[in-house]
């Protein structure tokens, strides 16, 4: 076990919130794609074969061919401060910080780690203890629980608690994809997407894109397509769609095996064979602009539309700052800190605790 952070009688302990999400190379270089990609794709949560089967196809091929591709793809969308994942999410834990500090006190540490790459869930979690943070709620950015996503970020976090001798106690939030705030919070975006390049028009087909995940999956008792199913479904009754107005499918397909059906590539050029006058293409399941939106979609998403006979496309960007996301996601934080904040009896007892501490010998 590694050494503990040197204890302090009196020392306030700390209630800390730690934002996760998936992860982004350093650079957008093949040499910094690789060891990305070797990580993400070693983990037997998101690639489900047998390791003697998978190994030599990751090694052997895989990290040959695609980091050069994948390099060029971040190239196209990566942002003078960085990966757009991580310049979003960066932003959004500093200002949920801001919205908790002119409400809550004490306030909590907030903190993000990142599942791949840096900074990593096992620094972060570190420099929460160092913090003082005894309680410490786990809330992965991902609304539509998955196995390959939120389960993958909790393993993170508990694979580096069996090497802490004083563990922090540990909340997780499972998800959120039907939560209040973070539907009026797509709806809302997307109202003001529409207002903005219409005058409020809408389109022909509001087309909204989830990450894919294997069929099997589902089949063995994944939540994560019912999940999506319902986000979708409630953000249409916010936005008074009908089932004709909007279409649920599933992006970011890899290898040979059966993904989530529909796929965004096949409705997308079955959208543009129909010539339909126009598309609007949200990522419900993405609170960050990355590669998966700004490049699969908004780029290559657009070109097969087009291509393939359609007019007018526009892919509505994600939550990324938006106030009411933020508040929205204070407030699935503070839901799950019920008990843990409010301290003011706490912090009477815990200086009662450090004065009956240096009766007794205690250094200061």
């Amino acid at each position: 076990m590694s050494p503990e952070p040197a204890y302090q009688h009196g020392t306030p302990s700390q209630t800390g919130i730690l934002l996760i999400n998936l992860g982004t190379p350093a650079a957008p270089t093949a040499e910094a794609l690789r060891p990305y990609l070797k990580q993400f794709l070693s983990n037997p949560r998101v690639v489900e074969m047998p390791r003697w089967l998978w190994w030599p196809i990751l090694n052997g091929i895989i990290l040959n061919t695609r980091p050069k591709e994948s390099a060029r793809k971040y190239a196209q969308v990566w942002m003078p401060q960085g990966s757009p994942l991580k310049v979003h999410t960066e932003r959004q834990t500093r200002l949920l910080l801001d919205f908790l500090q002119e409400r809550i006190q004490p306030v909590p540490v907030v903190e993000y780690a990142m599942s791949i790459g840096s900074p990593s869930v096992a620094e972060v979690l570190r420099r929460m203890q160092q913090q003082g943070c005894e309680r410490i709620l786990v809330l992965p950015l991902y609304p539509q629980y998955a196995a390959s996503s939120t389960a993958s970020a909790f393993d993170g976090v508990f694979a580096e608690l069996e090497k802490m001798r004083n563990a922090p106690a540990i909340r997780t939030v499972k998800h959120y994809h039907d939560h209040p705030g973070y539907i009026a919070a797509l709806a809302q975006n997307v109202r003001d997407y529409w207002l903005r390049v219409d005058g409020g028009g809408r389109p022909d087909k509001l087309v909204m894109s989830f990450h894919g995940v294997p069929r099997f999956t589902l089949d063995q008792g994944d939540p994560y397509h019912c999940e999506c199913q319902k986000t979708g479904r409630l953000l249409a009754e916010a936005l008074e769609l009908n089932v004709d107005q909007y279409q649920i499918c599933f992006q970011s397909r890899f290898g040979k095996t059966e993904w989530l059906r529909p796929y965004t590539t096949e409705t997308l050029e079955q959208l543009g064979q129909q010539h339909t006058r126009r598309v609007d293409v949200v990522c419900p399941g993405f609170v960050s602009d990355c590669l998966e939106t700004l490049e699969e979609i908004a780029m290559e998403g657009k070109a097969l539309f087009v291509q393939a006979g359609g007019h007018e496309f526009h892919y509505i960007p994600c939550l990324n700052e938006r106030t009411d996301w933020i508040e929205a996601l204070a407030d699935i934080a503070l839901s799950n800190l019920q008990g843990w904040l409010g301290l003011e009896q706490a912090k009477e007892e815990l200086a009662g605790s450090r004065q009956r501490a240096l009766q007794l010998g205690a250094k200061e």
